[in-house]
């Protein structure tokens, strides 16, 4: 962990992380490797599972037939993680475990081979809590069942080792149920640069940051290397805060999946204030509540992939009470993100800018502080205006991008590289349609010489 910061007792949260130094918006507070990750089971077609790239065309690991590589290259550094893996998935296959049986089997064999020094960690994996005493009888059962599949998955597949793994755990860790939960409570999503999930992982010291619903830092990653930067200046022995969930959601929806998921009330200002509450739910109830109602349908229908029904129905759900919603709403704003989603897929760009464009000022709303969320959104927009030739207005969202992207991701990232591309590349072809559109100089011609 760097130097600047350091563990302290949280009041009323426990452990916690604070600044030792005075910390500028905009840097990069730390870095990591994840101890283990894996791939997705969702994506595990689509995305290398050495380096999680996204790939039209992957290898196939010849043996277990799940694992996929962008190239022998990437195939031969990840033997060494992969080696035990891939017997354990040939076991049981065709079945697949879920990725928390992966990532819990994958954290083992870390242990069984450790590459790096964990001195420098804040927070080892016997520290993580498993919260089993808070769960409800319902979430342990479920917990149980994952931790009968990893003692299955382990036992089918390297039978001789499986004393040896055990022994390779801290105590605490032994247990495959108490192993489990602290996979689940403590692991990571690992997100491309769509903000799109691709893996999870666990990465033992950021376990340590306690969570706000406007957080003083973000995460974003870069293959499986994740960086945590300021979003606001930070004082010397200020708290570094992240948020657990996505904080687009109601105060009731953000605590119930925090005591849920994560077994704890949220008191931070945003939640005690619940100040933006009144703009997620702005207009009419009547109204709105229809789109309510019809959410759950659209998201399945997007799950499907299914395009063209959820353009049609959100079609008839804005003909029939959208335009008297206002675009703040919450549940008109998920919605037209589905239908600029849609929109991409089905190849209607001017629907899917003009989609885009009403999201904008919302999100300006919803996010006072650099998100990543908020510079994707602008990006995928620029992308669609540069696209369609509205080069100036494509400028300008770049640079709004820009601004954000700069904070949240750092000089460095492919993401903020890809930005500065697309602004030159605006600025070049703006140059040339004034060059085109200048007239030319009337020439004067001697009519002696005619």
């Amino acid at each position: 962990m760097a130097p600047r910061l350091e563990r302290f007792v949280s009041p009323g949260k426990g452990n916690g992380v604070r600044a030792t130094a005075g910390i500028k918006r905009g840097e990069l507070v730390y870095s990591a490797e994840p101890l283990a990750g894996c791939v997705s089971n969702k994506v595990a077609r689509d995305v290398c599972h050495h380096c999680f790239t996204r790939r039209e065309t992957l290898l196939r690991c010849s043996q277990c037939k799940m694992a996929r590589y962008c190239n022998s290259t990437c195939q031969k550094q990840a033997w060494s993680g992969h080696k035990r893996e891939c017997k354990c998935l040939q076991s049981l296959r065709p079945r697949i475990p879920t990725d928390s049986v992966r990532l819990a089997a994958r954290l083992i064999f870390a242990m069984l081979s450790p590459s790096k020094s964990s001195s420098e960690d804040l927070y080892s994996l016997e520290e993580h809590e498993s919260h089993l005493s808070s769960m409800s009888e319902q979430k342990k059962q479920g917990l149980s069942q994952l931790a009968s599949m990893l003692e299955l998955y382990l036992q089918q597949g390297v039978p001789d080792h499986a004393q040896e793994m055990t022994s390779a755990l801290p105590p605490s860790c032994r247990e495959p149920l108490s192993l489990i939960a602290k996979v689940t409570c403590n692991c990571f999503t690992i997100s491309d640069g769509e903000l799109q999930e691709i893996g999870v992982g666990l990465y033992p010291s950021l376990s340590l940051l306690n969570h706000d619903c406007r957080p003083n830092c973000v995460m974003v990653f870069e293959g499986t290397k994740l960086q945590l930067r300021a979003v606001q200046d930070i004082n010397p022995e200020e708290e570094l805060t992240i948020s657990y969930i996505e904080t687009l959601s109601l105060t009731e929806d953000r605590q119930r999946q925090l005591e849920d998921q994560y077994h704890f009330t949220c008191h931070c200002q945003n939640c005690d204030s619940q100040d933006k509450d009144r703009l997620m739910l702005s207009g009419e109830k009547s109204t709105w509540r229809l789109l309510k109602e019809a959410l759950p349908r659209l998201e399945a229908l997007k799950a499907e992939s299914n395009w063209q029904a959820l353009l049609e129905s959100w079609s008839h759900l804005l003909s029939t009470v959208g335009g008297e919603v206002p675009d703040e709403n919450l549940y008109k704003l998920k919605m037209t993100d589905m239908a600029l989603d849609a929109s991409i897929h089905l190849g209607n760009w001017e629907d899917a800018v003009g989609y885009g464009e009403k999201t904008l000022p919302v999100y300006r709303q919803y996010y006072p502080d650099p998100h990543p969320a908020h510079g994707v959104q602008l990006m995928r927009v620029g992308k669609l205006q540069h696209y369609l030739e509205h080069i100036e207005d494509a400028l300008d969202t770049f640079k709004e991008a820009y601004q954000i992207i700069k904070v949240t991701h750092g000089d460095d990232h492919p993401m903020t590289t890809e930005l500065l591309m697309k602004m030159e590349e605006c600025r070049a072809e703006m140059v040339q349609q004034s060059s085109e559109t200048q007239p030319h100089k009337n020439l004067c011609i001697d009519p002696m010489l005619m």
